[in-house]
């Protein structure tokens, strides 16, 4: 990265914090003040920044990911290589998607934040469509039946396998393929020059989402679960440092460089609660790092199919913290196949609202407990969902750093 776009790049990040900060405070002075009945009035308009903020992500997030991956795959250079380079992806994913959910289960099961609620199955229902997280809805729901309405709806799983059959039929048609190859990659590029204007908008959306989330939740809902979420980011925490490890152990002492260029994306991320505004950004900032633009298209929106890291860990921790709370026993036999299930239906729901909380409400049917317990999950969604989002950023980023390592194409 040249002097001026690092700089640029720092200022953005300086103005996030501040918007952050900023609205944490308007947020708990409009909280007090209106003794937490904020009226819709005041506290919408606020919102209303972080939800143009993100439409104006999901608009360029398609394209982007059709474009990129497209060029990606058929600049592999054959098939064999695109199977080379996407088993290592998925190897790496399924690897991470294990130790994200089995340490989840380890420290749930050692922290026990549920026991000594001893609520009672009330026969309350909540308001989570999981009709559809069957395994032939599941198969199913992975291919398109229509490219443009997979985009329209930003079905990203959908979009990446058909952008993954394009690409190899683009590689196979030769000239003919290229001359279309190139015509993507000039819209990508022109993508990305879109995502710079976007990024400008950050802070203002960091600012609006933060000062809603406040002013309707206060902070007073911390007390009542803060040892469920203290132990849940001390878990993130933990998940931190295993996958930098491991990365330490690929990229050696490229770790700090990358650190440095994701930490933008990590903060658009946890500000607005959404993995996915920080694609477009974390693309970018990932080229710049020096990820061979040919592997991070075709790996990172891999990565945001199949490897969330943060939603697994948090999945774990809240199918079985709701057992906890109702006095139901699992034993080890039944977690771990909690965790088989989990594998499987985290796979494939980015772009679909509060995804994790969808998965839950799947497993708690699945084995019998409460969905009762989503009412105990519901007002703490946000404040996890924080956590959880820039983990699935951290998470991507280094799976895309140890892919181009691995197939020699990160550049010094």
């Amino acid at each position: 990265m040249t002097a001026p776009a690092a700089n640029k790049s720092n200022r953005l990040t300086l103005y996030i914090l501040l918007a952050m900060l900023a609205g944490i405070g308007l947020g708990f002075v409009l909280n007090r003040h209106f003794d937490a009945k904020v009226p819709a009035s005041i506290s919408e308009p606020f919102s209303l920044l972080a939800d143009i903020f993100l439409r104006l992500i999901k608009m360029i997030m398609a394209p982007l990911v059709f474009s990129t991956l497209v060029v990606g795959v058929a600049r592999q250079g054959s098939v064999q290589t695109v199977g080379r380079v996407g088993g290592k992806a998925m190897l790496w994913f399924v690897a991470g998607s294990f130790v994200s959910l089995f340490l989840g289960m380890v420290l749930v099961n050692f922290f026990q934040p549920g026991a000594g609620m001893h609520r009672i199955p009330d026969g309350t229902v909540v308001a989570v469509d999981h009709a559809s997280l069957t395994l032939k809805d599941f198969v199913t729901h992975i291919f398109p039946t229509s490219i443009f309405d997979a985009m329209a709806k930003n079905e990203v799983l959908q979009v990446v396998v058909f952008s993954l059959f394009f690409g190899v039929a683009a590689a196979a048609m030769g000239e003919k393929g290229e001359m279309v190859v190139k015509g993507l990659d000039s819209l990508a590029h022109i993508i990305l020059k879109m995502t710079g204007y976007v990024m400008n908008f950050a802070p203002f959306a960091v600012f609006g989402a933060m000062t809603g989330v406040i002013a309707n939740q206060g902070v007073s809902v911390l007390g009542s679960y803060v040892i469920f979420i203290g132990e849940f980011y001390l878990g993130l925490l933990i998940l931190l440092a295993i996958l930098l490890l491991a990365t330490y152990l690929v990229i050696r002492q490229r770790l700090p460089s990358l650190i440095r260029h994701i930490k933008e994306p990590m903060l658009i991320a946890f500000s607005t609660n959404s993995s996915e505004a920080a694609f477009p950004k974390l693309l970018l900032e990932l080229e710049r790092f020096g990820c061979d633009e040919r592997v991070a298209s075709f790996v990172l929106p891999l990565g945001y199919s199949f490897n969330l890291a943060g939603s697994m860990m948090y999945m774990t921790f809240a199918s079985l913290f709701i057992a906890q709370a109702f006095d139901i026993h699992l034993d080890t036999g039944t977690q771990l196949s909690m965790l088989l299930v989990l594998m499987l239906t985290s796979k494939g729901i980015a772009g679909v609202p509060r995804a994790s909380l969808v998965v839950v409400a799947a497993t708690l049917a699945t084995f019998k407990l409460p969905e009762a317990g989503l009412a105990l999950l519901i007002g703490i969604d946000p404040l996890m969902d924080m956590g959880r989002a820039s983990m699935n950023v951290i998470g991507n980023s280094v799976a895309t750093a140890v892919i181009c390592k691995w197939e020699g194409a990160l550049k010094s």
